[in-house]
């Protein structure tokens, strides 16, 4: 069982720094929060597109 918390805590922390990291990279790029807030919401997956497009 410790190993599945484990492995969900890291999975949430993840998860969190990805939307974080998203939308610090929005809100630098586009100065819009409305944008911070959605691309957030996709977070990784616009991670990855910023990285390769930019």
């Amino acid at each position: 069982m410790d190993h599945q918390k484990a492995v969900k805590n890291t999975a949430k922390a993840g998860i969190s720094f990805g939307s974080c990291l998203a939308m610090v990279i929005s809100y630098t790029a586009w100065h819009s929060i409305p944008w911070a807030i959605i691309h957030g919401l996709f977070s990784w997956i616009y991670v990855i597109y910023y990285a390769l497009k930019y």
